[in-house]
């Protein structure tokens, strides 16, 4: 398996806690000795070799490596439960690795307060996201949706806390939905995967110690002022066995990682609520948005890939951005007009380009710190102006490419870009594209492309024009021009 098993203490039984008293639980009684009584626990990490106590619904289940694994990508629903029928308020946590979630409907996790296949709350990693929901037959409701653009990439910590009437889940540690209303009260858990193969281990319940106050609906944005101090994307929780992360030394080539490497995890910040933007909103000074969402109406809300259109934010030369959230539609993103720094922006759905950077002064400073970007069928920055771009902290996924310095505006400029501790998931096909012709330069450190390969272009030079089609030139760093060091392939 993927993650170490070194660590682990072999040969170690599921057990469930009654009453106070520890009990191991053999094959003959499995993990539905009983419902919670008392002080009542259950874990299991297939470190025995099997799936005594389980019972299956669909897929093909088998235990190999002390890792549980739905191995049939084409079972449109595929279901272990354990448990009893009569569990109440519990959390129900796990490690979940999808192994690829591009077909229709894919998903893969856990689920709680089952009374039968087809009728429980669920949590489940989707394509690019993670997803709270609640299955009745053929109903199923959408609780709430956290994008997550590594969802199909690697372990996942898995968190599912059913209370009352409430409902919460969360993914590495980030909250995806905590709702209320809910009217399933009691049943078992459950692992599951539809139109997916995926992974589980160290399943673990526990009776419920009661959950938080739910965070509130809405929050208002401030009004432009000083920004304040970064707002970063939360940490994701540590695996619960030790990951082996490789050392890579300084290079000019990409680094393959050995397979048993564990890619970083991303996350994103929950929206507190959603804002319509019909005009170009226009930053001077500072502006903190406090994790609104924003989309596009009217006159900006296309969102496709006309050349020309009016962004959602201009910000004005020595202008900030922070904390801000943009949806979709999402026009042509974010302009610069000068100097500027966008602090974690994030786009969950590119239009045009994510950001513009323009002026026309050499010494200006255009800084990307924090934030990410989904789904740019082309660009994701576009470097038209002179000057130095800074891109850090920064996490994408399902890109074209992360930068470019303008191939063939009417009035052209030697560009300088910076990029370090970046992570984007494939697919990708060019990180970064210069035209060293025109004097441009980049210097490319600490990146990780989940899902890259050997014909992964992480340094892409071309003959930049000021008019027709830019001629590209070769497509690795050549240690002048571009120079590359730290680039790892997961």
């Amino acid at each position: 398996m993927e993650h170490e098993t070194a660590a682990r203490p072999r040969g170690r039984r599921r057990t469930a806690v009654i009453g106070g008293f520890a009990a191991v639980v053999v094959a003959a009684v499995g993990v539905t000795a009983t419902a919670f009584a008392g002080a009542t626990s259950l874990t299991d990490d297939f470190s025995d070799g099997d799936t005594a106590g389980w019972s299956k619904s669909g897929g093909a289940w088998s235990v190999a490596g002390g890792v549980l694994r739905q191995g049939n990508p084409g079972s449109e629903l595929a279901r272990m439960f354990a448990g009893d029928t009569g569990w109440t308020d519990y959390t129900v946590r796990a490690r979940v690795r999808a192994d690829d979630l591009t077909a229709s409907g894919a998903a893969a996790g856990l689920a709680a307060r089952a009374t039968g296949s087809s009728r429980f709350q669920r949590l489940v990693l989707v394509p690019g996201a993670a997803r709270l929901e609640e299955v009745r037959g053929s109903a199923v409701t959408t609780l709430s949706t956290l994008p997550l653009a590594a969802a199909a990439t690697g372990w996942h910590q898995v968190r599912l806390d059913v209370t009352g009437a409430r409902v919460r889940g969360s993914v590495d540690g980030v909250v995806v939905g905590d709702v209320g209303g809910r009217s399933l009260g009691a049943g078992r858990i459950g692992l599951l995967t539809t139109h997916a193969a995926a992974s589980f281990d160290d399943v673990s319940v526990s009776a419920s110690a009661g959950l938080p106050a739910p965070a509130p609906t809405t929050t208002p944005p401030p009004a432009t002022a000083t920004v304040a101090p970064p707002t970063t994307a939360p940490a994701t929780a540590p695996p619960s066995k030790p990951a082996t992360t490789p050392t890579t030394a300084p290079t000019t080539t990409p680094t393959t990682a050995p397979a048993s490497a564990t890619p970083a995890a991303t996350s994103w910040p929950t929206p507190v609520r959603t804002e319509t933007l019909t005009a170009t909103r226009k930053v001077t000074g500072s502006f903190d948005g406090g994790n609104v969402r924003f989309v596009g109406g009217a006159a900006l809300g296309d969102g496709g890939q006309d050349e020309g259109q009016d962004p959602m934010f201009q910000l004005a030369d020595g202008a900030t951005l922070a904390n801000v959230i943009i949806g979709t539609p999402a026009a042509d993103g974010v302009h610069c007009l000068g100097s500027c720094t966008l602090r974690n922006v994030w786009w969950q759905d590119v239009g045009e380009d994510a950001a513009t950077f323009k002026g026309t002064a050499a010494s200006q400073t255009m800084t990307v710190d924090g934030g990410g970007a989904m789904h740019a069928s082309d660009k994701t920055f576009q470097h038209n102006g002179p000057g130095t771009m800074v891109i850090k902290n920064f996490q994408a996924a399902d890109i074209g490419k992360l930068y470019r310095s303008c191939g063939n505006c009417g009035k052209q400029f030697a560009r300088h870009v910076q990029v370090s501790d970046v992570t984007v998931t494939a697919p990708l096909k060019t990180l970064v594209g210069i035209n060293p012709n025109l004097g441009d330069t980049a210097r490319i450190s600490d990146v990780t492309v989940v899902g890259g390969t050997a014909k992964t272009v992480i340094c892409a030079s071309f003959k930049g024009v000021t008019s027709g089609e830019p001629t590209e030139v070769s497509k690795v760093p050549d240690g002048v021009s571009c120079v590359a060091t730290g680039i790892v392939l997961r």
